[in-house]
């Protein structure tokens, strides 16, 4: 289990990315399509590095609201 960010671009596009995994971003044209997107862009990157001998990073963020 991983957890995502998940918000709209100015194009109208869904990004989702998963801290965790440096790099591991998705998108789609729904919310729907975006969280299947990152999914199969989650399971990749970890078996990538599986395969290639490197760890699996921990799943260590937090997420907090700043009031600005």
């Amino acid at each position: 289990m991983r957890q995502v960010i998940l918000y709209k671009d100015e194009d109208g596009y869904w990004i989702v990315e998963c801290p965790s995994l440096k790099g591991c971003v998705s998108q789609g044209k729904t919310k729907e399509e975006a969280l299947v997107n990152i999914k199969e862009a989650i399971s990749g990157y970890v078996v990538a590095l599986e395969e290639d001998g490197l760890p699996v990073p921990e799943d260590k963020f937090e997420a907090f609201l700043v009031l600005v």
